[in-house]
């Protein structure tokens, strides 16, 4: 049986655990930005909380973070459940997403990253209609469509000729707000190009839909090399969080 006392310190590890890790990534951001003339303010960080407990989230959210990244609709749902009264706290359902689960993700996330058909940016707006219809929501939802850069269906992401009809239907949804693209660079390659390459088709949206300016791209290995090419939102874990605890705490 767990002490109160023997409660308090594992949490005041914790605390201490995620401080430092926090200061470091910080540091790390605003380095980035610097070295090519960016405000570091223009970057966000957004702690990657799958698999971590609630009580990380709200030892985070007294250090001063806001947004939160979940990939589970399930595992989510309960920490938004727990963490009400945390209220100036906003999700973000980074991971693959399936039309069946888009009614539930409509009721409590604030953005989603992994929009990459038109069914399933169709499921959203219907969610989101009905979670408004019913007083669990009261604005639209941002999206992020995620584009595909090594054509990989397993991972996710809209092909890039396919980019601007996909982003049209969005924008024309009465229930979502286009806020900009996200993607992964494939596996094992220098994420350099692939990131310039995702500038690049940012910058075409951005000619037809000015208000999509959101870029998130940029992990724990890689954050640098995004910033370069104009990542505006870092999805950070284990850099942050250490490695995924084996079970729940």
């Amino acid at each position: 049986m767990t002490t109160e006392s023997g409660a308090t310190a594992v949490e005041s590890t914790r605390t201490a655990e995620l401080s430092s890790a926090l200061t470091g990534l910080l540091a790390r951001i605003e380095s980035a930005c610097r070295a090519v003339g960016r405000d570091p303010a223009e970057v966000k960080l957004l702690p990657v909380t799958k698999f971590f407990p609630a009580s990380d989230i709200e030892i985070l959210y007294g250090l001063g973070r806001r947004e939160f990244g979940e990939s589970r609709d399930q595992e989510a749902g309960a920490k938004v459940a727990s963490l009400g009264h945390l209220s100036q706290i906003r999700w973000h359902m980074i991971g693959r997403l399936q039309r069946n689960k888009a009614k539930s993700v409509a009721r409590w996330a604030d953005a989603v990253h992994s929009v990459d058909s038109e069914r399933l940016a169709t499921a959203l707006d219907a969610g989101v209609g009905a979670a408004r219809d019913a007083g669990e929501r009261d604005v639209p939802l941002q999206v992020l469509i995620q584009v595909s850069l090594d054509r990989d269906p397993g991972r996710g992401g809209v092909a890039p000729a396919d980019l601007p009809a996909l982003a049209a239907h969005v924008a024309e949804s009465a229930n979502l707000q286009l806020a900009g693209l996200m993607a992964i660079p494939p596996l094992d390659v220098d994420p350099e190009p692939e990131f310039a390459r995702l500038a690049t088709l940012h910058e075409r949206l951005l000619a037809e839909h000015p208000q999509a300016r959101e870029l998130s791209a940029g992990m724990s290995g890689d954050l640098e090399a995004a910033i370069r090419h104009g990542s505006t939102c870092v999805r950070v874990g284990t850099a942050l969080m250490g490695a995924r605890p084996i079970t729940s705490r």
